[in-house]
């Protein structure tokens, strides 16, 4: 046998390996993920953070804001990233696919045809706090500033920690002028989640901006 060749086996032969292990190691349950958040290392709590994307429940989301302000940044990043993911998910397949059609299209700027596919999985299910946010953001982008505001409203009643839809309360009324609501919902924002860094310029500006304002009225 030449060496070539028996390298190339031994190549197989490990590859063969590694992939038995994989087989053996199943992937952590919802339980297991969400114990993981609380584990003293970092890279447990990565795993944990990472699971809960694929398998983790609204209620989930709502467990992963303390790891918004986690020690390790990979963790506080993918935090983030998990609760958007879980956030997209209705529960239902076919609501499913027809949100990822709806976020085509206003990632396409086909916004009426965006506008009605969110509005009918609204009136489908209602309780979907995102088919609401992925609205208000087309209207937002059709500069419908009112009807964004509304719907941005109905994504608070059904999702609390929604940091997207505070933001985007955030960028309306800036807009708008009015800085000091503004102000606020910036400020809400980054209470849920502090790594916000558009958020974080965005209340720096308006703070300078309003402290000037007062100067000048003195």
């Amino acid at each position: 046998m030449s060496v070539k060749v028996w390298l190339r086996m031994v190549g197989v032969i490990g590859l063969l390996a590694a992939m038995a292990v994989g087989a053996q190691t199943p992937a952590p349950n919802r339980a297991q993920a969400l114990k993981a958040l609380e584990q003293p290392s970092a890279d447990a709590r990565l795993s944990g953070v990472q699971r809960l994307a694929d398998v983790g429940t609204m209620a989930d989301a709502d467990r992963l804001v303390a790891r918004l302000r986690d020690d390790d940044p990979r963790v506080r990043m993918e935090a983030a990233t998990s609760m958007w993911q879980i956030w997209s998910r209705s529960g239902d397949k076919v609501i499913d696919a027809q949100y990822q059609r709806g976020v085509q299209q206003m990632e396409a700027s086909r916004f009426p045809e965006a506008v009605a596919t969110f509005s009918d999985i609204i009136r489908k299910k209602p309780a979907f706090a995102e088919a609401w946010n992925k609205r208000a953001t087309t209207y937002y982008l059709m500069g419908e500033f009112d009807l964004s505001l509304k719907d941005c409203e109905e994504v608070m009643k059904r999702n609390r920690n929604h940091f997207g839809a505070l933001s985007g309360y955030g960028q309306i009324y800036l807009i708008m002028g009015d800085f000091e609501r503004s102000l606020t919902y910036f400020e809400r924002a980054l209470k849920v989640n502090p790594n916000m860094t558009g958020a974080t310029s965005a209340v720096r500006q308006i703070q300078q901006h309003l402290l000037e304002k007062q100067r000048n009225t003195i």
